[in-house]
């Protein structure tokens, strides 16, 4: 959705049009969701992050001005401090005595298998980047942010973002030879 048509929704929604903030929400929920997605393990955790973030997002909005930065840096500007906090406290653990046995229902075992692998590989590839070059990952193909709401999220310049994004595309086509070339043209085809 052009820029101009979303700073329209926003100047809705912060007279208090709902339906204008359902829009909000349905421009950005999927983005807001994968960008948590590739932070955290558990979808679950995930929907409750990007809930806080829209949450937030009404509180707010009446107070938001928007200074010159893309309305989905702010917001992403605010998923990005909800994974903080989630992540400094929140530390929960499962009792191994409450986990169920019961079948999964995932489909077949051995596609299973082979995504949670490819998705090992991947994650730990990732890990190896720079915290610079993870966040932009984050941003541009996860969070399908243009590098100028990365720019502004992170505090840099488009250029710079784009520096940051080859720089980390090379650097997993190393790390995942066989795989990694076509997962990085992927990316780097998505993210353009």
């Amino acid at each position: 959705m052009p820029e101009e048509e979303i700073d329209e929704l926003v100047e809705r929604a912060r007279q208090g049009d709902p339906a204008a903030c359902a829009a909000l929400y349905d421009v950005y929920a999927a983005r807001v969701y994968r960008f948590f997605r590739f932070r955290v393990r558990s979808p679950e955790t995930a929907e409750d992050l990007m809930q806080r973030v829209f949450l937030k997002m009404v509180e707010t909005l009446p107070g938001y001005e928007p200074r010159g930065v893309p309305f989905g840096a702010w917001l992403f500007r605010v998923a990005r401090n909800a994974w903080i906090d989630e992540s400094r406290g929140n530390r929960t653990t499962i009792s191994i005595d409450k986990l169920e046995t019961e079948p999964s229902d995932a489909g077949d075992p051995y596609d299973y298998a082979n995504a949670s692998i490819d998705g090992a590989l991947i994650r730990r590839a990732v890990a190896t980047l720079s915290p610079d070059q993870r966040e932009v990952i984050a941003c541009r193909f996860f969070a399908g942010l243009t590098p100028r709401e990365t720019a502004a999220l992170m505090g840099r310049t488009e250029g710079s973002v784009r520096v940051l994004q080859h720089r980390a595309l090379v650097a997993l086509r190393k790390l995942l030879p066989g795989m990694g070339g076509t997962f990085a043209v992927d990316l780097e085809a998505s993210g353009r």
